[in-house]
């Protein structure tokens, strides 16, 4: 069993894959389960790299997963996030924006090209892709019931039904896929 994670071992952790697996370039997907501390782990990366020089754009599949469309929207991310990066082109995509509590495509955001884009989120090292990424990282958390208690508390108790629904979605997807197994898994200390 995990212990919940301080932000200080995020930053531990997050510094020592920075410095073990020498990220300079290529795409980076940090996948897990919902309320495993992606979000929080992929951050802390970003700083870690910054403080060694090293420049990264940081993507969230929550920027494209709606509660009733949690997967399907890869091709998506792929044309234009994936592509573009491979291409070493300036791009842009339009992240959900939630109104009113419902999913709608928001405005164009511009990406500046970085030699290392990471991704982060529920299905983001999934097989169809894997091929492409440079590394695979996987956070399991705490028990599932922990990790709905932190996903209450971030998102708010009227999600809580959703978020049930989204760990059965995500605990079905991972078997299937198989994700856990082709990333290395990390854990805070």
């Amino acid at each position: 069993m995990h212990a919940d994670p301080s932000p200080g071992d995020w930053a531990w952790l997050a510094n020592d894959v920075a410095v073990r697996y020498g990220l300079t370039d290529g795409i980076v997907a940090i996948d897990g389960p919902s309320g495993a501390g992606k979000s929080t782990f992929a951050a802390e990366l970003v700083r870690a790299l910054a403080d060694r020089g090293r420049s990264s754009v940081l993507i969230s599949t929550d920027d494209y997963a709606t509660w009733d469309d949690p997967a399907s929207w890869w091709p998506e991310l792929e044309r234009d996030l994936i592509r573009a990066f491979e291409r070493r082109h300036d791009y842009f995509y339009r992240p959900r924006i939630w109104v009113d509590g419902r999913p709608e495509i928001g405005p164009e955001t511009w990406i500046r090209w970085q030699p290392l884009l990471i991704i982060e989120g529920v299905t983001s090292a999934r097989r169809s892709s894997a091929h492409r990424f440079a590394h695979r990282f996987w956070l399991d958390g705490p028990s599932s019931d922990d990790r709905l208690a932190r996903t209450v508390a971030r998102d708010g108790e009227a999600d809580r039904d959703h978020l049930v629904a989204w760990q059965q979605f995500e605990e079905g997807w991972f078997a299937i896929d198989g994700t856990r197994d082709r990333c290395e898994v990390l854990e805070a200390e």
